[in-house]
């Protein structure tokens, strides 16, 4: 059989494998008919073993009581036992019976010569009845015996033997009267469990059928009392989902109003002034409204900046979890403070950076990382007056890496310090006109990475008036790669 060629991949590209749909009627049907398909087998096993212990029983019954029969007419029986046997008051047996009588010495005294001896055939103190099988050639026997003592004093050994072919009929018998209504029984209990199953997950499909006839925009909670019990649970999950995308979306059109409006106002500025400078006839006038139009090109360019950094923190969330790296937080953090350096001159603010010598190693995307930092430092530089002082801090803890930034400007109210992580939200009074953004991009990042940020007074300050301000973020360390090396697998 000739199989088409598939298309070939195209270069740099990994080949698509197509994984098969799941059914779950069909795994629920799987795991109630392959248990009984394979425990049919056994139950056919079982009840023959059940079979021939019924019918051995009354088989072995009416051997013993042939054998007591004969037995007591050889313990009451005065006749010479070589020709007791042949005289008419011995009993008559079936066609299908074998009888044999022994002398303790081992000598047939009666009876089919062929019947083998037990194997402890001795005079043995008890004479209860025993039965064994045995064969007799190629035929097998079921065999009961016992010994007899006869009116004269000798003890004879009493033994009648019975094929075991009618036993096996009779039970072959039983297991067809039992296993025949069986192939009629399976394949309907078979159709049941069908149409059963297909009856119970009619409530599934009505669910689907009641998701699929909503509209696009309508994110309201499923009822759970119109879905089974079991599936319960899921409906649960799928509402909290339908409740985190609704406040994911009614966040992000918020968001973008705001972004719109915060927008709307420089542009109309920026607007107004270029309009004012193609009325200006005077040079040093124009200068001055082309300098105020590059101050609001200035502060519009970062704040659009600061929306892309935002919108590439949150958008590249779970691809930075998935290509996270070990990296050392220093290299991130010093290309941060190159960056902004510039800025902090020319405010003649005191830039320190402390940080140990041995490298703070963590799991992390170094551009977002990178962009924390420099949205701190932008943070702390701004909102730092003159001759102030800036301190960026990394130290090693214990499970930890602590990232500080110490500023001595205004610092930050203790009731606005949860409300400044929120889009455009501005403190009044600072006499800086900010975006409000910086730290909010720092909060989202800081959440891809598993670490928390804290805002608290900075402790070198004295000045009443001007508390300063310590942002911390502390990250989740990583081990050395000498120490992933050498620990134990």
């Amino acid at each position: 059989m000739s199989a088409s060629a598939a298309p070939p991949a195209d270069a740099g590209t990994a080949p698509r494998t197509s994984a098969r749909q799941r059914s779950l009627f069909g795994e629920i049907l799987d795991w109630m008919l392959v248990p009984l398909l394979l425990v049919w087998p056994v139950a056919i096993g079982i009840t023959f073993l059940v079979a021939q212990a019924i019918a051995t029983q009354p088989f072995d019954q009416g051997l013993q009581r042939r054998l007591g029969v004969i037995a007591d007419w050889v313990a009451s029986s005065g006749a010479s036992l070589p020709h007791a046997a042949a005289t008419d008051a011995a009993p008559v047996l079936p066609q299908r019976l074998r009888m044999q009588l022994r002398a303790a010495d081992g000598r047939v005294l009666a009876g089919d010569a062929r019947l083998p001896a037990p194997p402890y055939a001795a005079w043995p103190r008890d004479q209860a009845t025993h039965l064994r099988d045995a064969s007799i050639g190629a035929q097998s026997m079921r065999i009961a015996w016992r010994w007899v003592r006869t009116p004269r004093g000798a003890a004879v050994l009493v033994q009648v033997a019975e094929g075991l072919q009618q036993r096996a009929e009779l039970a072959r018998n039983i297991v067809r009267g039992v296993i025949l209504p069986q192939f009629v029984i399976v394949p309907i209990s078979i159709l049941l469990v069908w149409f059963g199953l297909g009856q119970g997950i009619i409530p599934l499909d009505e669910l689907q059928a009641r998701i699929r006839r909503r509209r696009p925009d309508d994110l309201s909670p499923i009822d759970q009392r119109e879905a089974p019990e079991e599936i319960a649970p899921l409906v649960d999950s799928i509402n909290g989902l339908l409740g985190r995308l609704e406040h994911s979306i009614h966040t992000r059109k918020r968001f973008i109003a705001d972004a719109a409006h915060q927008l709307k106002t420089p542009l109309a500025g920026l607007r107004m002034q270029a309009e004012l400078a193609q009325r200006q006839t005077d040079p040093e006038e124009l200068r001055t409204s082309l300098r105020q139009i590059e101050i609001s090109v200035v502060r519009t360019t970062r704040m659009v900046n600061q929306l892309l950094a935002l919108a590439r923190a949150e958008n590249q969330g779970a691809l930075a979890r998935r290509g996270a790296t070990l990296l050392d937080l220093r290299e991130p953090v010093r290309e941060a403070l190159q960056e902004l350096a510039p800025m902090a001159l020319a405010k003649s603010l005191e830039l320190e950076f402390d940080a140990p010598e041995q490298a703070l190693w963590l799991h992390g995307n170094a551009m977002l990382l990178q962009e924390l930092a420099k949205n701190l430092l932008d943070n702390a530089i701004a909102y730092t007056p003159p001759r102030g002082r800036v301190v960026v801090r990394l130290r090693r803890l214990d499970e930890h890496v602590l990232l500080s930034v110490e500023d001595t400007g205004l610092g930050i109210a203790a009731a606005e310090r949860e409300m400044v992580f929120r889009p455009f939200y501005r403190v009044l009074g600072t006499g800086h006109d900010g975006s409000g953004l910086g730290l909010c991009i720092v909060q989202e990042i800081a959440r891809q990475h598993a670490a928390a940020v804290s805002l608290d007074d900075n402790p070198q300050c004295t000045d009443p008036t001007r508390p300063g301000l310590v942002v911390c973020v502390q990250l989740p360390r990583a081990q050395a790669p000498a120490e992933a090396a050498e620990a134990p697998a």
